[in-house]
């Protein structure tokens, strides 16, 4: 499989995973609407609000996928993969301002007037179906994350990824799994000890786990949004095939930065050996960036600059002069 075809596969593979959380809850917010008008759950009707954001999220960031295929346009000269982080930063916002918030007032109303939960059988019902459901989308988007994070920690390569399509998608369920068991335990407590506050102390819950989810993927986002370098692995890898060269003498500097999960741009200042003609520093400069493009598919964009030491620091120091 080439380059293109693996790009390809890999963004098909993050469109599947929002596909599947689509569906899983658009079926599921119909589903705890219902059983939230039968039996007057405000857990339930916090967790068919938390469903319905959920969907909206979904559909933004199929919106976002869509948008970031666009091509390069004389305006935005490198592309519009910086659309993926976007459309999930907003997503984080939707979480945390409709998700939080009308479980939060859910919660507020009932415990300012609580009313007994009636049916809760159908409530148990539903939210059986429900962890079902969202189980089997979590493990789904689990088993995609694996496939293309490390097998470490899985907290420290949800923050090294740059893919936000499934790791969005994998703390939403996770988040709906805790919604899901919280409502569980605040309706069971309600109806064993006869105690309506239960049903509204759920909700709150909900909404601070809804909160707690967001700031996570908000913090996350921004730091992709705002321009984050490759991971170390790669900038190490891209350094030794520079300095491999017998014609490099230095590494003046090497930026690096993400413009979408598998688009990286990579700029080098190269002190090259003064002994050596131009049209030698041309072919090395042409060999590092077929070979740095060769063992990391993911970079798009490489730019090599030839230029002394002295003359880089001296462009820099202006440069910080101006500011």
């Amino acid at each position: 499989m080439d380059t293109k075809q693996e790009a390809h596969s890999l963004a098909g593979e993050s469109k599947l995973v929002v596909y599947s959380a689509l569906a899983g809850n658009a079926a599921i917010a119909v589903i705890k609407f219902g059983a939230s008008a039968w039996t007057g759950s405000s857990a339930m009707m916090a967790e068919a609000i938390h469903s319905v954001v959920d969907t909206g999220n979904q559909l933004l960031l199929l919106l976002g996928i869509s948008r970031s295929k666009r091509k390069p346009t004389e305006e935005h000269p490198f592309g519009y993969g910086l659309q993926l982080y976007f459309w999930a930063f907003v997503v984080a916002i939707l979480i945390f301002g409709l998700g939080a918030g009308f479980s939060a007032y859910e919660g507020i109303q009932k415990l300012i007037r609580p009313h007994p939960v009636t049916n809760a059988w159908v409530n148990y019902l539903v939210l059986g179906i429900a962890i079902v459901i969202e189980g089997t989308v979590w493990v789904y988007a689990f088993r995609k994350f694996r496939a293309t994070a490390g097998r470490g920690n899985l907290l420290r390569e949800i923050r090294r990824s740059k893919d936000p399509m499934v790791f969005t998608v994998l703390f939403e369920d996770s988040a709906a799994m805790l919604g899901l068991v919280t409502a569980l335990a605040g309706i069971a407590l309600t109806q064993w000890l006869d105690m309506p506050v239960f049903d509204g102390i759920a909700s709150l819950v909900i909404a601070l786990i809804l909160a707690a989810t967001a700031a996570f993927l908000a913090y996350e986002c921004q730091s992709l949004l705002t321009g984050e370098a490759a991971s170390p692995e790669v900038r190490r890898s891209i350094r030794e095939i520079a300095s491999a060269k017998s014609e490099v003498r230095k590494i003046n500097e090497m930026l690096t930065m993400h413009f979408g999960p598998r688009e990286i741009l990579v700029a080098i200042s190269l002190e090259f050996d003064e002994q050596i003609g131009a049209g030698d520093v041309a072919r090395t400069v042409s060999a590092i960036e077929a070979e740095i493009k060769e063992r990391h598919p993911e970079v798009r964009r490489a730019f090599v600059e030839a230029q002394r030491s002295s003359d880089h620091r001296s462009a820099q120091w202006q440069g910080d002069a101006t500011e």
